[in-house]
């Protein structure tokens, strides 16, 4: 295969994905049973109002999924939220948005094995975490160098099982509610009762807890956003892609909501009562749900077919949160593409795709080099730096869109366009602004860093800032 320029390969990316392809891969990424590991996080943040959380980070995530909607229909290309500031914005502004959502796309992938090793301990606790750490992230990559029709397809019939698993377990708590139980026991007068709104607003309601919490939720919704890396590889691009991820986002904010009120419902206190590690809940979740199977089995064996239960499902949420993984590696690996064809970071190296599998395969292989760090970290801290480049890339998305069709187009003249360029994308921006000002410090802290180092690089790559950052050629400003 010949090379363009003495650099880049030839070969491109090929349109092989439709709307559902795509839906299944936003919803593998999302992995909808992440709402059994962030609930005891979420809880202590947000006074036990998780789904109050989950509706604040949906609306703010529907506001921006039309954003993104906006741009891919003018940009579609693989870079996502780089692309719509670099061509909207400034180039530089670009890079530094590409630079801040590469820290949340590195770090998705590493934080699905932090995830399975978790599960993996509870069912195998004398294993090193090293071992698992190796196997899984070799398995992620090597899915990723098959191609992102082969993807979609691993990972569809794994979403279809999670959404199982997730009705049965709120099926379960239902009964149990609708019986008069929680989980400290019988219910009380001043417990929570079925079909109280005290889960979603009480006494103790705070804004500024309940907005902090939606932040970490944004962690659960990243997969959204990332679709839009699957630009140059979907069929219809400019129609099939924004109903996709506005799509995604609300089947995921409507599964988690629904269930989150269960659970809190039937946990009402400080996770700290129920859960002895509030940042890994999912494995004490489905134990704790010890005597969710009573009314159906005989007393001895309620608690050998609950650890059978919990065995089962643990089992199948480490292959969800690698699917989710999956799916993680094949977005950031994209990015990284289209920053190397614009030649902001190494083309060579950056901007190659494989002629035999028509994949950013060096990507794919170094996002697996760099996943393999997930042995050093703690998924708290994971979590909270995701949020800061999912922000961020959501931050200039909205601004993106008032800066092109607004500003520079001059698309105002009607109530219409006023609304669709302007008034939405600012209530997008209002939204996430909201959750910036409840960022966590560590954050915050180690977000900051980063844009740091992204900002001395972009000095050294434009001279001292003399000019704009390098970018292909690939769109004519101009195109309505």
């Amino acid at each position: 295969m010949t090379n363009i320029s003495g650099t880049q390969s030839a070969a491109k990316l090929q349109k092989t994905l439709g709307l559902w392809h795509i839906i299944i891969i936003g919803l593998a990424y999302i992995q909808p049973m992440t709402l059994f590991d962030t609930f005891g996080l979420v809880a202590e943040e947000s006074n036990s109002h998780v789904p109050t959380s989950y509706i604040i980070a949906l609306v703010a995530i529907l506001f921006t999924s039309i954003s993104y909607g906006h741009m891919i229909r003018r940009y579609p290309s693989s870079g996502s939220a780089y692309t719509y500031a670099q061509k909207s914005i400034h180039p530089n502004v670009g890079f530094m948005v590409g630079w801040s959502s590469l820290l949340d796309y590195l770090l998705s992938p590493m934080v699905n094995i932090i995830l399975a090793i978790i599960y993996l301990e509870a069912l195998f606790p004398s294993v090193n975490h090293w071992v698992w750490v190796i196997v899984l992230t070799a398995f992620m990559t090597g899915v990723n160098l098959r191609g992102a029709r082969f993807v979609a397809n691993f990972n569809s019939w794994i979403v279809f099982v999670q959404l199982i698993v997730i009705s049965i377990f709120t099926g379960l708590l239902f009964y149990k509610l609708n019986a008069g139980f929680n989980a400290d026991g019988t219910l009380t007068a001043e417990a929570p009762q079925l079909w109280s709104l005290e889960p979603f607003w009480n006494s103790l309601t705070s804004v500024g807890a309940l907005i902090t919490g939606a932040t970490l939720l944004c962690f659960s919704f990243t997969g959204f956003d990332s679709l839009s890396s699957l630009a140059e590889e979907t069929k219809d691009t400019e129609k099939t892609l924004p109903r996709a991820i506005f799509l995604t986002a609300l089947i995921a904010g409507v599964i988690f909501i629904i269930s989150s009120y269960f659970m809190q419902l039937y946990f009402p206190n400080n996770p700290a009562t129920y859960f002895k590690d509030i940042a890994a809940t999912q494995p004490e979740i489905l134990l704790v749900g010890n005597g969710l199977f009573s009314p159906f089995t005989l007393h001895m064996f309620q608690l050998f077919i609950t650890v059978t239960f919990q065995s089962l499902v643990l089992s199948f949420a480490i292959v969800t949160v690698m699917a989710s993984g999956i799916s993680a590696h094949a977005g950031v690996s994209r990015l990284m593409y289209v920053m190397g064809r614009d030649g902001v970071i190494n083309k060579k190296i950056f901007g190659h795709i494989s002629p035999k599998s028509f994949t950013p395969s060096y990507n794919i292989m170094i996002v697996g080099a760099v996943a393999l760090t997930a042995g050093f970290m703690d998924l708290d801290i994971v979590i909270s730096m995701i949020s800061f480049g999912a922000l961020t890339a959501f931050t200039f998305v909205n601004l993106s869109v008032i800066s092109r069709y607004a500003l520079r187009d001059g698309r105002t003249k009607s109530f219409k366009e006023i609304f669709s360029f302007v008034i939405i994308p600012l209530l997008g921006f209002i939204s996430i602004f909201a959750m910036w000002l409840e960022i966590e410090e560590t954050a915050l802290k180690y977000g900051l860093w980063w844009a740091m180092f992204g900002i001395m690089y972009l000095g050294y790559k434009t001279k001292g800032f003399k000019q704009p950052a390098p970018q292909h050629n690939e769109f004519d400003d101009t195109h309505h």
